[in-house]
């Protein structure tokens, strides 16, 4: 063989050792909010680090979604490879992620960051993986509060005969249900054109969602209900995550956990700041809102969960206490 042949076969032969982790490849991170927002900040820190791990061999590329039911498809197809979704929608997928959105399930952040960075929530990450989903890291939106155009919310009656938008949860759905308002189901893309043409007459969530939103311009009136904590999930494509060697895929779990604490630190500032500055903006804001009235009101609706999800786990939740 001419040693010419010799010197391009090996050359040849080192490439394929290499493998694909020698070229750049480029992946993609969807979410459903603005880049200035706590899925940005989760986003941003997530590109940065897996960028700079994998000494720029995977470029990350963040694109808005306001569909995530549609995201969480596309991840799981494989259209693109990660989303930053709430668990919303995800319960559609993975059904026992929304024992999470039963009301007044969690006391306080500690309490839900607790939960889900502890053994049970990398019990429900693992359910992921029969659905055709890798569940990477848990992330957060927040507790969610009421915002409507009507009146003030302090008690349970006040809720009564409101158009609530809800997120496409069952769970949700029955909550506000039972209290006797009108849940309407849709996407958060449709969320503002609605309240703009009085199709519903409030919606939920939690404040850094309502800030980075603006929904101060098409809302008056917003309650401080804490009624549910809105936990949020970085989803993998497993095809893209199984082809990963182990030094990319360590490289992607830190970035992960960065995404999470870029989050987690992002809301807990908007919390901080968001009421005064809805205030600021010009909304209403109710503060004292009668807690136990709303619990008590809620009680068919607890019933119904408990036979419909498994009381012992709902139950581990509600008792959970640090270093449980």
């Amino acid at each position: 063989m001419l040693p010419t042949r010799r010197l391009l076969l090996g050359a040849i032969a080192a490439a394929a050792l290499a493998g694909p982790t020698s070229a750049q490849t480029t992946v993609t991170i969807t979410h459903a909010l603005s880049l200035d927002s706590h899925y940005g900040a989760g986003s941003q820190a997530f590109k940065e680090v897996v960028e700079r791990l994998t000494q720029g061999r995977f470029q990350v590329n963040i694109q808005r979604n306001d569909n995530e039911r549609e995201a969480i498809e596309a991840t799981q197809i494989g259209t693109q490879e990660f989303t930053i979704t709430s668990t919303g929608p995800v319960g559609n997928f993975v059904r026992e992620v929304l024992v999470l959105d039963i009301p007044f399930l969690f006391r306080d952040y500690a309490h839900a960051r607790g939960v889900l960075d502890g053994p049970i929530g990398q019990e429900l990450l693992a359910k992921f993986t029969p659905r055709g989903l890798i569940g990477l890291a848990w992330m957060e939106n927040g507790f969610r509060n009421l915002t409507n155009s009507r009146r003030e919310v302090a008690t349970p009656a006040d809720v009564q005969g409101l158009k609530i938008r809800t997120m496409e949860n069952q769970v949700h759905m029955r909550a506000f249900q039972t209290l006797g308002a009108l849940p309407t189901p849709m996407a958060f893309s449709e969320l503002v054109p609605a309240l703009q043409q009085g199709t519903v007459d409030g919606q939920e969530n939690p404040i850094p969602v309502i800030v980075a939103n603006n929904l101060n311009q098409v809302q008056r009136f917003l309650s401080l209900t804490r009624h549910v904590y809105s936990p949020a999930v970085l989803i993998a494509n497993p095809a893209f995550w199984n082809r990963l060697n182990a030094q990319d895929r360590a490289a992607f779990q830190e970035a992960a956990k960065a995404a999470v604490k870029a989050n987690r630190d992002r809301v807990s500032a908007d919390e901080q700041r968001g009421v005064a500055l809805l205030r600021e903006r010009g909304m209403t804001v109710r503060t004292e809102v009668d807690t136990a009235a709303f619990q008590a009101a809620l009680a068919p609706a607890f019933e119904q969960y408990n036979r419909q999800f498994d009381a012992a786990l709902i139950a581990r939740i509600r008792d959970w206490k640090p270093g449980s």
